[in-house]
């Protein structure tokens, strides 16, 4: 997550994918959570440098980048899981 320590990092990224979560109408535990709001941050922010040549900055940011990021996830997921 760009301008966030690593620390501040899992907090942020648990906090979006349980916000994902909630708005997804899902139920995970908090370590998926975490990885959710994680790895969608890292992967919303690469889509927002690559179309921008920018990302969203501070907490308030990565928390909606994650956010977008983790319901995304949680949506390929839940497609794949149904094909299944």
């Amino acid at each position: 997550m760009t301008g966030l320590g690593w620390f501040a990092s899992i907090i942020v990224g648990g906090l979006a994918g349980w916000l994902a979560e909630k708005f997804m109408n899902r139920e995970h535990n908090l370590m998926l959570n975490v990885f959710m709001g994680i790895v969608g941050a890292m992967l919303f922010n690469a889509v927002l440098v690559f179309i921008f040549g920018s990302t969203l900055g501070g907490w308030i940011g990565q928390l909606f980048v994650g956010f977008v990021g983790a319901c995304v996830l949680i949506a390929a997921i839940n497609m794949f899981r149904s094909r299944a």
